[in-house]
């Protein structure tokens, strides 16, 4: 997708529909505020041209929403005042989130956040 802003609809999107198509439509609501926060940080922050986006599921139990840039450097969460209008994209992923982190590639980076399915096992943090 195109590293804009519009992009993030078309992310939030995507993850709906396969979340749905899994049969774990119930995990979207948060599903689609994550991916919407790891796109827009990826616009924010990066001087990337496209972002990928990959739902997957790394192990039972668990779905896996990354975005994909070319930019090397590391997401910290941010640390805003309460009159801070922005700042909050990692704390609120970190919120929805079983757990988050990123992957550093050849060419840039993943960030990713795992969220639990409801009802499975509990998952093993890896």
């Amino acid at each position: 997708m195109p590293c804009e802003r519009e992009s993030a609809r078309r992310a939030r999107l995507l993850v709906a529909a396969v979340l749905d198509a899994w049969g774990i439509g119930e995990l979207a609501g948060d599903g689609v505020q994550v991916v919407a926060e790891l796109v827009n940080n990826a616009v924010r922050h990066t001087r990337c041209r496209v972002v990928q986006v990959r739902v997957t599921r790394p192990a039972e139990g668990v779905v896996r929403i990354g975005v994909a840039d070319n930019c090397r450097d590391t997401p910290e969460p941010g640390d805003p005042d309460d009159d801070s209008e922005g700042g909050r994209g990692l704390l609120l992923v970190e919120a929805l989130s079983w757990r988050w982190g990123y992957d550093r590639k050849r060419r840039g980076k993943v960030v990713w956040a795992e969220l639990k399915v409801p009802g499975a096992e509990a998952p093993v943090a890896r």
